[in-house]
């Protein structure tokens, strides 16, 4: 237990008091001890009178996943240990969230007929498995002379994983179905290099696909369906250096990257692809073997979410490097980098220039909005202006870089935040339909 305001406010009247009786002659002095006794047995009474933290008991929830970037709900109420007892009144909690959590520093436990309750509002800002540990309330005494502080264990575990909301809702698949059955059906279908099915051949088809020895058995003609050939690997590349921990849009650039690439993923694993994960920063960090199935896509997932903040600057070479050295076929090797400069930027250049002689790569980046707000926005001052001038020239170094990769025959997706995973679907639908692979 602790003083309340209440009881400093009485004692600083009471010490007042004493002061004035002490300084007038005339006044009783015998007042003084009396009144300091009353407030001491008023404190006493009111202390024995408040039932102390041990008589509660602070339910919480238990196991909770998010993913980043999203917000949960939580619900605390802090009840009588036994059926019957007394109901706590109003209480204020107090909680410290871990860092990637966002939460409010402190609540109130409102009074109701369950016991006092509240619900909360927390926000993933970053991955990982945190436990809150313990929550501390503070209760106002019978009498409100004193405040009962008590710490309670707080089991609640919040899970935080990859954001895979683009999968769960069906966004992923109803593109695939858009691009598969829509305007380039003709193409998948007709001019791939994999064998389909057999149908009748009518008037218009090209007389080329007619398949003559199945003709002669069948007694009519019948024609060769085509498909785009399946089965191919991708190696989803993120680059999780210091500059993959930037914030934007509320998030690190790798968490939205991650978004990105584990859409790009389950659009593979729907298109009977095999999809792998090559993870680096000073040096290669995971490499998860391509593969098929959902049961892939659980497991890239999972070791996409295990994916730690790092601080240390990315090292290229050796990663596109020891890449090249893992890859035995062709395949579509998706790049998940960013860059600071053209300076910075020509290592990586270069190296993923050298990749793609034997693979198709795809570039990925994310726009900051920033560097368009500053060249936006009216410049009042001269420091206003200097940034607008350092922003513009920031914006011109890389388009040059982007461009300069897209002249070397890289695949380049380069979108704000919220635009980033279906153009990188569709450039990935691209690709296949088109057989660069």
């Amino acid at each position: 237990m602790r003083p309340s305001p209440r009881l400093l406010l009485v004692a600083s009247l009471i010490a007042l008091l004493s002061l004035g009786l002490v300084i007038l002659p005339e006044a009783p002095a015998e007042l003084v001890p009396a009144a300091w006794a009353l407030l001491a047995l008023a404190v006493v009474a009111d202390a024995l009178a408040t039932p102390g933290g041990k008589r509660f008991v602070l339910d919480a929830p238990q196991t909770r996943e998010m993913f980043v970037g999203e917000t949960a709900e939580l619900g605390f109420v802090l009840r009588p240990v036994a059926d019957g007892g007394r109901l706590p009144g109003s209480a204020m909690a107090r909680l410290a969230w871990p860092q990637e959590l966002e939460g409010p520093a402190q609540f109130v436990l409102s009074p109701g007929p369950a016991g006092a309750s509240a619900g909360i509002t927390v926000r993933a800002a970053g991955r990982g498995d945190f436990t809150l540990g313990e929550i501390a309330v503070l209760r106002a005494s019978r009498l409100k002379l004193v405040d009962v502080v008590a710490v309670y264990p707080c089991a609640t575990r919040l899970v935080v994983v990859p954001n895979i909301r683009a999968v769960t809702s069906g966004e992923i698949d109803v593109q695939i179905a858009t691009e598969a059955f829509g305007s380039r059906a003709a193409l998948i279908r007709g001019e791939g290099s994999e064998f389909h099915q057999l149908r009748d051949f009518v008037a218009g088809m090209d007389s080329r696909t007619i398949d003559y020895k199945r003709s002669a058995r069948h007694g009519t003609l019948v024609a060769r369906e085509m498909r785009a050939e399946k089965n191919h690997n991708i190696v989803l590349a993120l680059d999780n250096g210091h500059l993959m921990r930037e914030t934007i849009a509320g998030l690190p650039k790798i968490d939205h990257m991650i978004n990105a690439a584990l859409a790009l993923g389950w659009a593979g694993v729907q298109g009977g692809d095999l999809v792998g994960l090559y993870a680096f920063d000073a040096r290669p960090r995971l490499y998860l073997p391509p593969g098929g199935g959902r049961r892939a896509f659980a497991q890239l997932r999972s070791r996409a979410a295990e994916l730690r903040y790092r601080a240390i600057e990315t090292n290229h070479t050796l990663a596109m490097t020891h890449l090249g050295q893992r890859l035995s076929r062709r395949c579509l090797v998706v790049v998940f980098s960013d860059f600071v400069d053209t300076t910075t930027a020509e290592l990586l250049v270069e190296n993923v220039a050298v990749l793609n002689r034997h693979h198709v790569v795809v570039f990925v980046s994310i726009r900051d909005p920033l560097l368009a707000g500053y060249q936006r926005r009216a410049a009042g001052d001269l420091g206003e202006v200097a940034a607008a001038v350092a922003a513009a020239g920031l914006w011109r170094e890389r388009r040059l870089v982007l461009e300069r990769l897209a002249r070397l025959g890289v695949f380049v997706v380069d979108a704000d935040p919220g635009g980033i995973t279906a153009r990188l679907v569709s450039t990935y639908l691209t690709i296949k339909a088109r057989e660069l692979i």
